[in-house]
């Protein structure tokens, strides 16, 4: 092993070593890991010159290097101002590591780019950018996409954040998924995309999911359905299970025209 190459190794394993289940482990189950991006804006013109810049360079660029479907959203009714939420999915974390050098080196992104990518100081392409890094929950590896989202058919999606007040019980939401929650989500037709640990990012420890419906009054039957079945009724009054979420923040989404999702 060449000495940079041994140094690289070594200071990524203590920094990845805390994280459970560990890397390893995740790869060998073929877990995905999930960026969610959101990209705050502040004004008609910026928020017109990003949708430009997303559909035309970075996700044709991410679908380039194999990061595909990419998914691009607006909130129904913003609460913290107007925003484009993305979700990049990444077979690896070295995937992860190595897209933004190959996306830069990309001539094709920089050409379709180069609106958003040099827009002047006194009217920028978006405010700030906020991210997190997510590992797939082992009981749903990979996103799935449910044959409306396929068909790009009308459709809806609730991405709800689950913030816990301890990182043990943070976990213990996890295993409360894996244990049933998810499978149940399945069989009522809330339309899973992708269940989420949180690695990195702001408001730790949480958890992040997303679900979907062709319809808000469709979606909203179908977790009625949801609050009634035996296999939740059972998760939820289970003792290991208790106080596992302090915080519950829901967003509504639709998906943009150029949306993979």
């Amino acid at each position: 092993m060449k000495r940079r190459d041994f140094i690289k190794t070594s200071l990524a394993v203590p920094a990845l070593a805390g994280l459970t289940p560990s890397v390893s482990a995740a790869a060998a189950a073929g877990r995905e890991y999930y960026e969610i991006r959101t990209y705050r804006v502040a004004s008609e013109t910026g928020h017109t010159v990003l949708d430009r810049y997303l559909q035309a360079a970075m996700i044709p660029a991410l679908n380039r290097v194999g990061i595909q479907p990419v998914g691009a959203f607006t909130e129904i009714d913003p609460k913290d101002g107007s925003a484009v939420y993305v979700l990049i999915p990444y077979p690896s974390l070295e995937v992860f590591a190595g897209a933004a050098g190959r996306i830069q080196a990309d001539a094709e992104y920089q050409k379709a780019g180069a609106e958003y990518l040099n827009t002047p100081k006194t009217d920028p392409g978006f405010v700030r950018i906020d991210s997190w890094l997510l590992l797939a929950f082992a009981g749903m590896p990979k996103l799935e996409l449910p044959a409306y989202c396929r068909d790009k058919k009308p459709r809806v999606f609730e991405m709800r954040t689950y913030e816990s007040h301890s990182e043990v019980k943070a976990l213990k939401k996890v295993d409360m998924f894996n244990a049933g929650e998810i499978d149940t989500m399945r069989e009522v037709g809330l339309g899973p995309i992708f269940y989420g640990q949180t690695l990195v990012g702001r408001d730790l420890p949480h958890l992040m999911y997303m679900t979907s419906g062709e319809n808000p009054e469709v979606h909203q039957q179908h977790w009625d359905v949801f609050g009634k079945h035996p296999v939740w009724t059972k998760l939820k009054a289970d003792p290991q299970y208790a106080d596992t979420v302090s915080k519950i923040t829901k967003r509504f989404l639709v998906p943009t025209a150029y949306s993979q999702v």
